[in-house]
């Protein structure tokens, strides 16, 4: 399709020059995002080139001196280990169910004990920020929710809600199979 042009008119003036010019391009948003990502990469080089400088230079002043473990003889450091007391492995820190159990061994209640006797893991119990705090406590019950175990599952939550503290927190107790056996509040 082709368009005509309404012939000069007359006592009409001519456009100012420069008014149909074309615009000057733009850069697209991709130009500006790969050249703000060159220069973050030069920056990301220019730092590991500094790093490397100030680093090499420790090593090489430590090159200089003896190993004094590898320079004393064998025999006497055999010797040094064998007069050594027998250390005892430390402990490692006790898991977050076997912490829970413990609580409720201590201060919760004849069924509170027995239904806690099958729980066999508990996650999310040190990491508490009063916002949304969700914990699990998985056991070796079956059936889930609808399931013979729902009201040990209610007693887990309970005991739960007397061991930890939260303004806005919720413990999920599942069955053997991952399914849900119990929720509450804490």
């Amino acid at each position: 399709m082709t368009y005509q042009q309404n012939p000069a008119q007359p006592g009409q003036q001519p456009p100012p020059p420069g008014m149909y010019a074309p615009q000057p391009k733009k850069m697209s948003t991709g130009a500006k995002v790969g050249i703000g990502c060159g220069g973050a990469v030069g920056v990301i080089v220019v730092l590991a080139a500094i790093g490397a400088a100030i680093g090499g230079a420790g090593a090489a002043s430590d090159a200089g001196k003896p190993d004094k473990v590898a320079a004393a003889p064998k025999q006497e450091q055999q010797a040094k280990e064998d007069a050594k007391p027998a250390k005892e492995k430390p402990k490692a820190p006790a898991s977050q169910a076997d912490r829970f159990k413990a609580f409720v061994k201590k201060s919760g209640t004849a069924a509170e004990k027995s239904a806690i006797a099958h729980v066999t893991k508990v996650q999310g119990a040190d990491e508490q920020n009063d916002i949304l705090d969700s914990v699990d406590v998985y056991t070796d019950f079956t059936g889930g929710l609808m399931g013979p175990h729902q009201s040990e599952g209610k007693l887990i939550a309970s005991a739960f809600a007397d061991w930890k503290d939260s303004k806005n927190g919720l413990v999920t107790i599942y069955d053997a199979k991952g399914e849900i056996l119990s929720n509450g509040n804490f």
